[in-house]
């Protein structure tokens, strides 16, 4: 048996997408390996049995829930490396972001465990059923890096939403309590407040919709396009943009999208004036469904888009929004 343990982060009363794709990838992954999936998770009076539980519907077996401050690494690391000597789990799976960076690397250090960072994928190793190898795609995701783990732990951290959030057919997790003593020094800390990083108001990594733009779109100003297309498709949609855009001013770095930015997986991604370089499409090639607009009828990102529009984006982009605005009433 070779289980997985997952770390789950939750913010006002919901686990984040990025944890749940991090829970999904490690159901799939531990029953390939004749394991289970269990989920840690830490926090106060809002972790409810019936949240936790929820955890179930995704396919996880247990739920080992702590009390402490959410959203601080140590004490994770405390719980996880508690959870782990106790009960044996043979992988430890971290969705991306800085958090799950940093715990991570903690709990690898803590037990002297490899660890692979910016993980895009994980499977069986068909050289050695039973384990897992992870890959990490290197030089400017040209070429791909195998990870396979030595020693009792392997831990693997993903990209942002690296991993897809799929409803399984479970039921709900048994939810047990665990009793941790903190180390000294994770309860030097003290979370003061809490929020999401969110660019144009809405939270990139977690939407279901962007309108991105690029530097096709001409000048700053140009952006109120694609924010009237973005509030034109409504809820669960929010604006992203490159880093040739953020670089010059015209939009903020909260919400630039590619290799040095963020990695978003949306169910749509309409780019307005990309070019689609390499740089940019690491951040946004696992989109369900891509559209391009762009005069470029050569431009990279028709390449790799569901959907491509060649032509003026200053007169289709209005077309779009306005065309969405009737359909909706």
């Amino acid at each position: 048996m070779a289980d997985v343990l997952v770390y789950a982060l939750h913010h006002d009363g919901a686990f984040n997408k990025n944890s749940l794709g991090a829970v999904c990838e490690g159901v799939a992954r531990s029953a390939e390996i004749g394991g289970a999936c269990d989920v840690v998770v830490v926090g106060g009076g809002d972790l409810t049995d019936a949240l936790c539980a929820t955890l179930g519907h995704h396919g996880a077996r247990r739920v080992f829930r702590a009390q402490g401050p959410e959203g601080l690494s140590q004490p994770v690391i405390d719980v996880m490396d508690s959870v782990i000597a106790e009960h044996g789990h043979r992988y430890a799976i971290f969705g991306g972001g800085l958090l799950g960076f940093e715990i991570g690397a903690g709990l690898a250090a803590r037990r002297q465990a490899g660890v692979t960072m910016e993980v895009t994928a994980v499977r069986v190793d068909p050289e050695h059923p039973g384990t897992l190898v992870a890959e990490r795609p290197i030089l400017g995701d040209s070429k791909i890096s195998v990870s396979r783990y030595r020693g009792e732990l392997g831990i693997i951290i993903s990209r942002i939403n690296a991993f897809e959030v799929r409803p399984g057919d479970g039921g709900e997790a048994e939810v047990l309590d665990v009793h941790v003593d903190y180390s000294p020094w994770s309860a030097q800390l003290e979370m003061l407040s809490r929020g999401e990083q969110r660019g144009a108001e809405v939270d990139i990594e977690g939407a279901d919709m962007l309108v991105a733009g690029g530097r096709g779109l001409g000048k700053a100003e140009s952006f109120r396009l694609v924010e009237e297309l973005a509030a034109a498709l409504g809820p669960g949609s929010a604006v992203a943009a490159t880093r040739a855009v953020v670089d010059a001013g015209w939009y903020p770095y909260s919400t630039q999208i590619g290799q040095t930015g963020k990695t978003v997986a949306p169910k749509l991604y309409l780019a307005a004036g990309i070019s689609g370089a390499v740089q940019h499409k690491v951040g946004m090639q696992s989109s369900e469904n891509i559209v391009a607009i762009n005069k470029d009828a050569n431009a990279p990102i028709f390449e790799f888009s569901d959907l491509g529009i060649v032509g003026d984006l200053n007169k289709i982009l209005p077309k779009l929004t306005e065309a969405i605005r009737a359909r909706k009433g």
